[in-house]
């Protein structure tokens, strides 16, 4: 799957000043809970921190409030499905190697029968491991069951591409940010096939386009350990019980913080905030990723056990 993702998307832009680098006058800024009652001293406060997602709360019952609206979002996104059901539709990886005519219906039944007498392992680790099958025509026929590019490690630049997603996600989605094209084009490195909500994520979390595509199991464990030697934006992973703990939680983490511009999107059973804490963090050079980790702070938070 060669995902072309912007965000904007109908029922996924953020709200009216969300992106981290928009400006906005604080003199015309409301508090974001629309149930809000205010009072004169508001008007004292500054209005431009904290704010989540463009909208600045005036108090910390209303920055909860605003939480547990962006949480409900999220859980309630349908687009967190959708790689399951193309999943069962999908034509077998052996098959089309087979229609490819880049194995044999001998080596296919052999590398079957080692699966299933072993009761694990995909096909085409047996394939390559037991039948002499390149490892460079499963690669490529991963790629056609996917519909997905095979990308090269070229150009990859470890320390760039720490600032673009947290280092607790890519331990557990096992995605690797390989490079930013031209400015706005997040290439996203995959091992066996593509991971649409994952992809989804980061492209509205960083405000580029994001093209997934599947790398060389050896390239990419290369890459992945080259990335995670590098230092990230600063961050905390946590594991809650639900959601409400998770809104309670992060509402007193941006009330302690007081960011300028903060961002929630969820992973699966992960939930991934970021924070902008000054103005020059706000200004990166390409989408919204920060062009330093100084003054942002990503939060992972863990809903429910990790299984």
């Amino acid at each position: 799957m060669e995902l072309r993702l912007q965000t904007g998307t109908a029922g996924y832009a953020p709200a009216r000043g969300a992106r981290a680098g928009t400006e906005f006058d604080p003199s015309l800024v409301e508090c974001g809970n629309p149930a809000c009652a205010g009072s004169w001293l508001t008007y004292l406060k500054d209005r431009r921190r904290p704010v989540l997602e463009g909208q600045w709360a005036c108090s910390a019952r209303c920055m909860q409030t605003m939480v547990e609206t962006a949480i409900r979002r999220e859980t309630t996104e349908t687009v967190f499905t959708v790689g399951s059901r193309e999943h069962r539709h999908r034509m077998p990886l052996g098959l089309i190697l087979l229609a490819q005519g880049w194995i044999t219906n001998e080596q296919l039944q052999r590398a079957l029968d080692l699966q299933r007498r072993a009761g694990q392992g995909r096909i085409g680790e047996w394939l390559i491991a037991k039948c002499g099958v390149d490892q460079d025509r499963v690669l490529r026929g991963l790629g056609l069951q996917w519909q997905s590019p095979v990308l090269s490690v070229a150009g990859f630049d470890p320390a760039a591409m720490t600032w673009t997603v947290p280092k607790a996600l890519i331990e557990r989605t096992g995605v690797v940010p390989l490079r930013i094209a031209s400015g706005r084009i997040l290439y996203l490195g995959w091992e066996d096939r593509p991971d649409a909500a994952v992809a989804f994520a980061i492209a509205r979390m960083s405000g580029l386009r994001v093209e997934s595509g599947l790398v060389d199991t050896a390239e990419l464990g290369r890459a992945r350990q080259q990335l995670c030697g590098c230092p990230f934006v600063k961050a905390t992973v946590e594991q809650v019980g639900n959601t409400e703990l998770l809104a309670q939680r992060m509402a007193s983490v941006l009330a302690r913080m007081r960011p300028r511009a903060s961002h929630l999107v969820r992973v699966h059973h992960l939930y991934w905030l970021r924070m902008w804490l000054e103005m020059g963090s706000m200004s990166p050079r390409e989408g919204d990723v920060p062009a330093t980790g100084d003054d942002v702070v990503d939060c992972v938070y863990l809903v429910g056990s990790e299984q």
